[in-house]
């Protein structure tokens, strides 16, 4: 990434391979390593809200925030998507996005959700480029569990309460996105969807979170990540936290995280 283009509080979009992204960058007290922030499967850069600028703040490092193809403020999603998708956005779509700014900085990827799952996957597939990754509520397997959560959230959009919430940031993507997550993860050929496999080349630091009453998963994601991959791994069960960690227990969720970064890298204590 060139200066010029990410100073302090830029915010735009890039083309990165055939899609615009939408990102925010906000400049750290020294310049590496990049934090690197992935949203959820219904998320977006403004969904994060303000938690990637503390994690910012308190770490000392630089942050870039994006929005995924057919998120937030960036172009529409490219085609159907497939039980590869999250494959697709972690393989193509993320190096794209760093091609697009000359990015070779260490990185030390954040992801909330599906947003783990591609950093997962990206730390696999680009071992020399994350130096330690943070997961929120990460899936590698389908639950039963996933798929109630899901039906739920279905059902909550048809009555329009989440869906009017989610257009607030999706504008007019907002039902085809939507419909893209939950038709993607509620079809029988996901049902053996399953990740585990590529976490044994997972070989930086991994920090696993989740809420103990996450309604998208159970702890068995958490064994599952520290069991597969090769390197060190620290879980965190959440008591009294859901699906969405930085928010619901947002102290404990930033001290873990902060504290994870500081051991990577010292100078950021």
């Amino acid at each position: 990434m060139t200066e010029r283009l990410l100073a302090s509080g830029t915010a735009g979009r890039v083309a990165a391979g055939d899609v615009c992204l939408a990102y925010r960058y906000v400049e750290g007290a020294r310049r590496q390593p990049l934090l690197l922030f992935l949203h959820e499967g219904l998320g977006s850069i403004s969904l994060w809200r303000d938690f990637p600028d503390e994690i910012s703040e308190r770490t000392g490092l630089p942050a870039l925030i994006y929005d995924r193809a057919g998120h937030g403020g960036s172009g529409p999603l490219p085609c159907s998507r497939d039980p590869r998708y999250l494959h697709d956005y972690a393989w193509r779509e993320l190096p794209a996005l760093l091609e697009a700014f000359n990015e070779a900085r260490p990185l030390i990827l954040i992801g909330h959700s599906d947003g783990g799952t591609i950093a997962l996957l990206f730390a696999a597939r680009y071992p020399n480029r994350v130096i330690g990754l943070a997961t929120l509520a990460a899936h590698v397997c389908v639950e039963n569990e996933t798929l109630e959560g899901i039906r739920q959230a279905t059902a909550e959009y048809r009555r329009g309460a989440l869906r009017d919430r989610l257009e607030r940031h999706h504008g007019d993507k907002t039902d085809r996105l939507f419909h893209a997550w939950s038709d993607t993860w509620l079809d029988t050929g996901f049902l053996g969807w399953n990740i585990e496999s590529y976490l044994t080349r997972v070989a930086c630091p991994v920090l696993a979170l989740q809420g103990a009453d996450d309604e998208y998963g159970t702890p068995d994601q958490l064994h599952s990540i520290q069991t597969h991959v090769s390197g060190p791994c620290e879980t965190t069960l959440i008591p009294d936290c859901g699906h969405s960690p930085q928010f619901q227990s947002r102290p404990t969720t930033a001290n873990k995280i902060v504290g994870f970064v500081a051991a990577l890298d010292p100078a950021a204590a």
